[in-house]
């Protein structure tokens, strides 16, 4: 007993010896009450956030003399003010959602984002009027796929199209990705595709404030076109990925090769971009500044650069379409210039914490997003190792030769692609299902690259294109391009270039998370605390188990597991979208074998199926005769027609009906006598504001 509160009271000896750290978990508990929020399955009352906040507030002010007690009521206090935050961004943006397919419909309003895709173009289109809809059910925004000839479409302009509209689809299966939400977040509330060409109806704007965000959206347009006429094909295509964040037109095996290599992220304006366009500006700047003596002797031209440096990474910001990694990484560098402004230090562990605070309290829904995770993992990472290193005198300046830099700079790169292909790794599969192995490889190739090459040549390209010189600098530009997509083909076609990771729990997540966020915050032994904790989140990789049987929403698409623990399905001409998804949560290559074709386990004949394992039955009724057949003696009769009669099997029945109210069912046939497992998207999403009740 004596040990143990002797630990007890060095562990809260620790925690108080490093108080200038207790704001740094800011963010952290922000975050939990956020993630508490998205994980109820109801929504909240509006105001039960706020008021357990402020009683939890109240009662540590009480406590204020009792440091630990009053400790963890301000953690708490914290985390409902996240759960707070997060109901009151719901209730704020909550915008009317296309609630069923419309059918052909006469779609009018005003273009926001066009966007040219590898086959086609798509358009985002605000100020909606749809026929057949009242006012009060058309959505704040749309989005339209447009194919074959159509006019020249600038953003601004007000157009009309013939589309068929239908909801944001919801996930593919249970756990899968959450579009439905995202577009709630985002302001759509509908995408559909039309049918034949769109009209202009209406010029864009040219005065007033509307129209400058339409000025940039037609400026990256107009970029973006000239640099693909410039450098055709798919070097033409990246280059303007890169300049406008446009990467629709990018090829889909550029971006396969891209994604296996680990390059992918070269691909997302993100802080990488936005820190590189505001380092060359800055150091650039400050250079030819620096050239004039009496300039530099007498003002502060390190801050005049820092002006410089913010003014062109918030254009690029903008010219890359503002979207929310963009905003995040102009946030990111813009306190990094500001500390510089300031005489602070420019990167710290306590900068990291302010902008994920301000990042959360602005947008909530940005916490479950990969590039939230991703990115400040990736920062947080690698401004805690840089940290450690610094305080060991590792980074210390020291006469080298050429040589020496070069291999500096080499083993710097190498240092910051482990640290952060490693913080971020366990996010990719977490979202993705994916582990690019070689990307070490890949980007101590690609990242000077694009560093010291590719990224000024933009900067290059962006000045002279006023004077239509920027043909001189996109040649030169491109070739880097060249050279990152040989990369990524090269890398991405390795035998084993990427290792599959089937889905694992969300509770494996968060441990890994809180284990990291441990080791990277705090100092000392106190740190080590943090690896059982992520060393308990990675036990979730190796306790997933596949479904059985895969039943979509519509019921067209069924898959069932092999022997061999694939996927058979009961199409391959249609649905690929799904199938690629179920099959990569499952750790799986996109299968191709159908379900005729599995043998024992799976027999069909022309009414239906009975599908066999672990001495349990399940009989698939393609036909109202299948159906009244194998009814009785299924343990889940899974009917795609509709019942005609009472089918009362051993365990469950799955008709369209069920279907349809619950979307995709994956079920879990035990070897055991427990009863056979079933979950639904519906059953995972709950009643929520973003959630979609289907209809047929």
């Amino acid at each position: 007993m004596q040990h143990t509160a002797a630990f007890f009271i060095q562990i809260s000896e620790a925690f108080t010896a490093q108080r200038e750290r207790w704001p740094l978990w800011l963010p952290v508990l922000l975050g939990g009450g956020i993630g508490i929020y998205f994980a109820l399955p109801f929504e909240p009352a509006l105001g039960l956030g706020w008021a357990a906040c402020a009683i939890l507030a109240v009662g540590a002010w009480g406590l204020r003399d009792k440091v630990t007690p009053s400790q963890v009521l301000v953690a708490l206090s914290v985390m409902m003010f996240g759960l707070a935050l997060a109901g009151l961004r719901t209730w704020w943006i909550a915008a009317p959602v296309i609630q069923a397919e419309t059918g052909p419909v006469t779609v009018s309003g005003q273009v926001e984002r066009y966007e040219v895709l590898d086959k086609g173009y798509r358009v985002t289109v605000t100020n909606l009027q749809i026929s057949r809809l009242g006012p009060d059910l058309v959505p704040s925004k749309v989005r339209i796929k447009l194919n074959g000839q159509q006019p020249a479409i600038i953003p601004g302009q007000w157009i009309e199209v013939r589309a068929d509209l239908r909801p944001p689809p919801p996930p593919a299966m249970p756990g899968a990705f959450d579009f439905q939400r995202q577009s709630y977040f985002r302001g759509l509330g509908g995408v559909g595709f039309a049918y034949g060409k769109a009209q202009v109806i209406g010029d864009a704007p040219i005065q007033g404030y509307e129209s400058l965000g339409f000025a940039f959206e037609r400026m990256r347009k107009s970029i973006a076109e000239r640099v693909r006429s410039l450098a055709p094909g798919q070097s033409g295509a990246m280059a303007a990925a890169l300049m406008t964040g446009e990467r629709g037109a990018i090829p889909s095996n550029v971006l396969e090769d891209m994604r296996n290599s680990g390059l992918a992220h070269l691909l997302a304006i993100s802080g990488l971009h936005v820190g590189l366009i505001a380092g060359i500006v800055f150091f650039t700047f400050r250079a030819v500044l620096a050239l004039a003596g009496p300039v530099a002797l007498r003002y502060p031209i390190k801050k005049w650069a820092a002006v410089a440096a913010i003014i062109s990474a918030f254009l690029y910001a903008m010219l890359a379409g503002a979207t929310v990694p963009t905003q995040r990484a102009f946030f990111m560098i813009f306190l990094v210039l500001m500390a510089v402004l300031f005489d602070r230090k420019a990167i710290s562990m306590r900068l990291v914490a302010w902008a994920a605070t301000v990042i959360l309290v602005i947008s909530p829904e940005s916490l479950l997003g990969a590039s939230f995770q991703m990115s400040f993992a990736a920062v947080v990472a690698l401004v805690a190792v840089y940290e450690s290193l610094q305080r060991r005198g590792v980074l210390v300046g020291r006469a080298e030769t050429f040589s020496g830099q070069i291999l500096r700079y080499v083993g710097g790169v190498a240092l910051t692609t482990v640290v952060a292909g490693f913080a971020t790794g366990v996010f990719a599969a977490y979202h993705f299902n994916r582990v690019a192995d070689f990307g070490l490889v890949a980007n101590l190739i690609a990242v000077p690259v694009m560093a010291l090459w590719i990224m000024p040549w933009a900067v290059v390209s962006y000045a002279l294109m006023p004077m239509g010189l920027e043909a001189y600098a996109l040649a030169p530009m491109v070739w880097g391009v060249d050279i990152v997509i040989a990369t990524a083909q090269t890398v991405g076609n390795w035998n084993g270039a990427v290792t599959l990771v089937p889905a694992f729990p969300v509770w494996g997540l968060i441990a890994i998370t809180l284990g990291g966020l441990w080791l990277a915050i705090w100092r000392d032994r106190l740190r080590l605390m943090g690896i059982p904790i992520a060393l308990v989140g990675t036990f979730s990789f190796f306790i997933y188990n596949p479904p059985d049987i895969l039943v979509h929403g519509n019921g067209k698409l069924i898959a069932v597991r092999t022997a061999d623990g694939g996927y058979a399905f009961s199409t391959l001409t249609s649905s690929k979208f799904e199938r690629d998804i179920w099959a990569r949560r499952a750790g799986l290559r996109s299968s191709q074998s159908h379900w005729r074709q599995v043998g024992q386990d799976l027999r069909c004949d022309a009414l239906g199926c009975i599908y066999l394992k672990n001495d349990k039955m399940v009989a698939i009724a393609q036909t109202p005769e299948a159906l009244m057949e194998d009814c009785w003696r299924s343990d889940v009769m899974i009917s795609i027609v509709p019942s005609q009669t009472a089918c009362v099997p051993r365990h469950l029945f799955v008709g369209p009906k069920q279907l349809v109210d619950h979307g995709t069912h994956a079920m879990w046939l035990n070897d055991s006598r427990e009863r056979i497992r079933i979950e639904t998207v519906a059953s995972h999403r709950g009643s929520r504001p973003w959630v979609v009740k289907s209809t047929r």
